[in-house]
């Protein structure tokens, strides 16, 4: 029986998984799990829908150190483990589309070369996600595939809201532009709303995806008209290890004054600054909270602080705000920052329940007042169920 969705999610140095089966209503999930350390100690571990673990072992030494043995050694689990069903269809997070590829696509020869033509817009993500096609179109030539794009939702922003004041000849040949990323986990949030409250899927909604990444996005009627991340995933937000928006003069300066190379300057932006950077403790949430240093409590504080204005901007984008929403690891499980980012958007019209802002549910939640003018609300995202349901529609299609 072919009712398998498998779901690949590649990076640099990682390949994460999940495996859903067709059902009558959304794909269900029956495991997730990931091969990670590839190039350097790949471990691969597994579990099933309801957490349980089911591998955490490390492949073996005398292996190849490279995404086709880890996906080959990732196959080999899941057929192990699929008692006799078959995949319909593998579906894939692509973090750049371009300008070609505005909704999901199923994969074939030309589009592959297509997206080859993106690597220079994603250098760090594009190769990784490109990579596992081609394996895997040699190794199930007769299982379809299906690549989702990250930028997909985000071309809906009005074009004004897409541009840089760069020479407009020099932008568009470059494919520099403001393209946004996180479209996945975006578009999921509002293809549920409908069912947690009908007045936010209808109107202004600001959508905070915070974690080791992070962006933030307005959506008009389940639009994007407005995202925090641009060009690239470092504008926007400070992130863990990423600054977020800074002056690009300050990248000149390094370069002049403290005569730094291209290597070393990407090395800072994306890995050494963020909260890293500024508490000199963690990139982690949970471990800032914990710390007794005040360089970690500033470093909260500074992330709050520009989550709340950047709320001010959003509205601003769509006029007005009837929702506001928190999701991923931080905005999912982090209350203590939901807290201190709500409390100082009061002026708006944001009045949370402490009370239920602390409690822990995996479910979508209310965690405002009732008669708060904004409506928060805390939704787990799932951005590989939301590649599932594309993967399926591509294929029936």
């Amino acid at each position: 029986m072919n009712d398998l969705i498998l779901i690949i999610n590649a990076g640099s140095s990682s390949i994460k998984f999940s495996l859903f089966a067709q059902t009558s209503a959304d794909p269900e999930l029956l495991y997730k799990g990931q091969v990670e350390g590839i190039y350097v100690d790949p471990q691969f571990s597994a579990k099933n829908a309801a957490g349980d673990k089911l591998a955490d072992e490390k492949l073996p030494a005398d292996s190849p150190r490279s995404h086709d043995y880890a996906l080959r050694y990732l196959l080999d689990w899941v057929n192990g483990h699929t008692d006799g069903r078959k995949l319909a269809v593998i579906g894939h997070r692509v973090v750049h589309g371009g300008f070609n590829f505005t909704q999901p696509v199923r994969i074939d020869a030309q589009v592959l070369a297509e997206l080859d033509k993106t690597i220079s817009l994603a250098p760090l993500h594009a190769p990784a996600n490109i990579g596992p096609m081609k394996a895997l179109a040699s190794l199930l030539p007769d299982v379809p595939q299906v690549a989702c794009f990250d930028t997909a939702f985000h071309r809906t922003q009005p074009e004004i809201n897409q541009l840089y004041a760069l020479p407009v000849e020099l932008a568009e040949r470059e494919g520099i532009r403001r393209w946004g990323f996180h479209g996945l986990s975006y578009e999921y949030i509002a293809s549920v709303l409908p069912q947690i409250d009908q007045r936010a899927a209808n109107g202004r909604t600001v959508v905070c995806h915070l974690g080791n990444g992070a962006s933030m996005a307005a959506l008009d009627q389940g639009k994007c008209v407005l995202t925090t991340m641009g060009f690239t995933a470092l504008e926007g937000l400070p992130m863990g290890t990423r600054t977020g928006s800074l002056d690009p003069a300050i990248v000149l300066h390094l370069m002049t004054h403290l005569k730094m190379t291209t290597a070393e300057i990407e090395t800072l932006l994306y890995k050494e600054s963020g909260l890293l950077g500024l508490s000199g403790v963690s990139s982690d949430m949970r471990e800032l909270h914990a710390s007794k240093e005040p360089r970690a409590r500033m470093a909260v504080e500074y992330f709050a602080n520009r989550i709340v204005q950047q709320v001010g901007s959003l509205a601003a984008s769509i006029q007005g705000l009837d929702a506001l929403v928190f999701t991923a690891g931080i905005g999912e499980n982090d209350d203590e920052l939901r807290a201190l980012v709500c409390n100082a958007l009061r002026w708006l019209g944001v009045d949370i329940d402490e009370s239920v802002n602390a409690k822990r549910s995996g479910e979508p939640r209310r965690i405002s007042r009732a008669d708060s003018k904004v409506a928060v609300y805390v939704v787990p995202t799932n951005e590989e169920l939301m590649i599932a349901r594309h993967a399926l529609r591509c294929i029936a299609a």
